[in-house]
């Protein structure tokens, strides 16, 4: 136990096979780290060692717990709650995480967060605001809003967008139905510009 003890450090998230190596023991000894507060547990077979500040524990950071939950680094994380941020009227606030990414789908439970996990075959390595509205166009069907005050207000707010990026965001994350409401759109600014 005094191996494990070692290569727990604060502030990082463990999975169950990262640490088994360091016990003969394992599931009794996380267990007992468990309680006594060396580990909180996340998720089956995924722990957290909590770095502590003057006001208590620290909770682990949404990007590193989904990077060891899915073994892998090839994901982005979306809050629908954005979407608000693109001058559209939306207000709804969402309670959840989408986790895009290669491997898993659905929704879990981590950290007491919930992160939807969808697979998609192709996403940007960071969040624009260009992407933003491709990827707010491509599930307004699945949000609780008023699409069609969205859809109204999109033609004035579509000039605040870099036009270039705009289109290339939408050649490679737009669906057809998205693609086929910003050309709309755009044929509409450029005849009557």
């Amino acid at each position: 136990m005094d191996l494990l003890r070692q290569h727990i450090k604060q502030g990082e998230v463990y999975r169950r096979s990262d640490l088994e190596y360091y016990s003969t023991a394992i599931d009794r000894h996380l267990a007992r780290l468990t309680k006594d507060g060396t580990l909180i547990k996340l998720n089956q077979g995924l722990y957290y060692a909590p770095k502590q500040s003057k006001f208590g524990a620290v909770p682990p950071d949404d990007r590193q717990v989904v990077e060891r939950f899915l073994k892998d680094e090839d994901f982005l994380l979306v809050s629908p709650n954005s979407f608000n941020s693109l001058g559209l009227g939306l207000t709804q606030l969402y309670n959840t995480t989408w986790v895009y990414n290669h491997k898993r789908k659905g929704e879990f439970q981590l950290n007491g967060k919930t992160f939807e996990f969808k697979l998609k075959s192709s996403f940007p390595k960071n969040i624009s605001r260009e992407y933003l509205l491709i990827d707010l166009l491509n599930n307004l069907d699945n949000l609780a809003e008023d699409q069609t005050q969205a859809l109204y207000k999109l033609p004035n707010n579509v000039r605040s967008f870099n036009a270039d990026a705009l289109m290339k965001a939408t050649q490679q994350y737009g669906t057809g139905k998205t693609k086929r409401t910003l050309k709309s759109i755009v044929r509409n600014l450029l005849q009557h510009a």
